[in-house]
């Protein structure tokens, strides 16, 4: 659909998020397909894709009906489960991936690298004969030095040691090779450095079946932003200015495909423990329009239309997820604060907390059934809406 106009409101497709992390099974303290699946419904989305660190791993069709049983049971929006790479995400044997094929969105080990370049290879041969796409977290554990933080001048006043931008970039470059020797549909999730963005760029050229996301977080913030609260940590880091900048440029030269959240909910526990301690990730699920409306589109770095295909189009048609007749409505003139305490998800760790913004969303459409409205919305005009 394209976007209309009602009244004070506008009307735009229902966004779709390839990388969130709902927690259940396994982890429900943290988030639930119940609250999670409504969280999403509250910031526009219709489709999500969750990620498989979860108890029991996602790693054989039993394990997964798990999953997908709570899913119809309780979601309020279209929820699409990755199936495992490797079993236990141990990266040492290949999942039940026939079995589950028919059911995922693709094959991720998300959370972690995998760190045999035979076991890539595998994986993406047994993926490309299922007709199944490989989304990976690269990361090379030989290059972390047991911190968490970006190795710039603003995480080493606070302090810490870090990640460095190498071991992610390192295996994306591994895995391109692989990628083009296997013909495999290569997914790269949550990118951060510019070493990333440029490497991707020219596999791109390279006519190789890549595609990339990045995150709200990397593009409006860098490690300068850094402040000793748990609220900041998460990985891959936040990293040096010249980075945002290049992911910034990747956006909008079409190299990074997607925005996709990497929602991330922990306890508040969890997430009290300073940028040490804190478990890493953060939640984006009720926020990711909003700011990349108010602080991309508003001040001209990209349009409407161009924020509709990070978060809409270009997901669904790289992972094949249908279109429908799913659409999200939002005042765009309201502007408001970000307050986590009203959050639907149970998660309430944001970098992006007392931040203005503007997009409220106010009626979110999910096969026809209302995922959620806001108590503002006005019925007339919700009446309106259903009619068209």
């Amino acid at each position: 659909m394209t976007i209309k106009k009602c009244g004070k409101y506008t009307v735009l497709p229902g966004f779709a998020d390839v990388h969130v992390h709902l927690r259940e099974p396994g982890f429900s303290y943290k988030e639930t397909i119940y609250t999670g699946s409504r969280a999403a419904a509250r910031g526009g989305f219709t489709t999500v894709c969750t990620m498989p660190n979860l108890d029991p791993f996602p790693d054989t069709l039993d394990n997964l009906n798990v999953q997908l049983g709570i899913i119809r049971k309780d979601s309020v929006i279209d929820i699409i489960p990755y199936g495992c790479i490797t079993k236990g995400e141990a990266g040492s044997e290949l999942s039940d991936m026939e079995a589950m094929a028919p059911y995922v969105a693709a094959f991720s080990d998300d959370g972690k690298g995998v760190q045999l370049g035979g076991m890539m290879k595998d994986a993406m041969e047994r993926a490309k004969s299922l007709g199944k796409m490989i989304v990976a977290h690269c990361e090379d554990n030989s290059l972390l030095d047991g911190g968490y933080i970006h190795k710039g001048k603003y995480a080493l006043e606070h302090g810490h040691k870090g990640i460095c931008s190498e071991s992610e970039w390192k295996q994306i470059e591994r895995d391109l090779e692989l990628a083009k020797e296997t013909g495999c549909a290569y997914h790269v999730c949550h990118i951060s450095a510019k070493e990333s963005v440029q490497i991707i760029r020219e596999a791109k050229k390279d006519g190789i079946d890549v595609s990339c996301e990045t995150a709200p977080h990397y593009l409006l913030l860098d490690d300068s932003f850094l402040k000793e609260d748990g609220r900041f940590k998460m990985n891959p880091p936040l990293r040096d200015k010249s980075d945002r900048e290049a992911l910034l440029e990747g956006i909008c030269d079409g190299t990074i495909d997607i925005v996709a959240t990497d929602h991330a909910p922990h306890s508040k526990e969890e997430k009290s423990k300073g940028l040490k301690g804190s478990a890493m990730g953060i939640v984006g699920l009720e926020t990711a329009f909003p700011l990349l409306y108010t602080y991309l589109v508003k001040q001209g770095v990209i349009s409407l239309e161009k924020l509709l295909d990070l978060m809409c189009y270009s997901p669904r048609k790289r992972f094949g997820i249908p279109e429908k007749d799913d659409f999200t409505v939002f005042d765009l003139e309201n502007e408001y604060t970000v307050d986590p305490s009203l959050f639907l998800s149970k998660g309430k760790a944001t970098p992006f907390e007392g931040w203005k913004v503007y997009g409220k969303c106010m009626l979110t459409v999910c096969s026809g059934q209302a995922a959620y409205k806001d108590k503002d919305l006005e019925e007339d005009i919700c009446s309106r809406i259903f009619s068209e």
